[in-house]
């Protein structure tokens, strides 16, 4: 059983960074995506990383990257340019395999997420 930890949300203005953080409680935790859920809406995929690859959405190119610390077993995501429309919680998920899928439905763990809030 793999449990991921997320970090790093907060309330920022627009244009302004934060990074979130996914620590793992595996050695390793092969590919992972970040989601995220805005109130009414559904869950979305942001980014993603498997050993040497990241994948993004269109929305978040450019100002999202994805990166990861093996020897921390942490993977990073940091988010530049924010804008309040990338206001939702963002959950961190794991899958046992390496290779990218933007589904939420191909992740076998998820974390509990955590809140990220832009104000205009």
């Amino acid at each position: 059983q793999v449990q991921l930890d997320e970090s790093g949300g907060g309330l920022v203005q627009a244009g302004g960074s934060l990074r979130l953080s996914c620590l793992g409680s595996k050695d390793t935790l092969y590919t992972v995506g970040w989601f995220r859920q805005a109130p009414g809406k559904e869950r979305e995929f942001v980014a993603a990383i498997d050993w040497s690859r990241t994948v993004y959405a269109d929305s978040v190119k450019a100002r999202f990257t994805i990166s990861r610390n093996n020897a921390k077993n942490t993977v990073y995501l940091q988010m530049n340019s924010l804008k309040p429309e990338d206001t939702a919680v963002y959950f961190c998920a794991a899958r046992t395999e390496w290779r990218i899928e933007i589904s939420g439905d191909a992740y076998n763990y998820w974390g509990q997420g955590t809140q990220v809030t832009v104000s205009s």
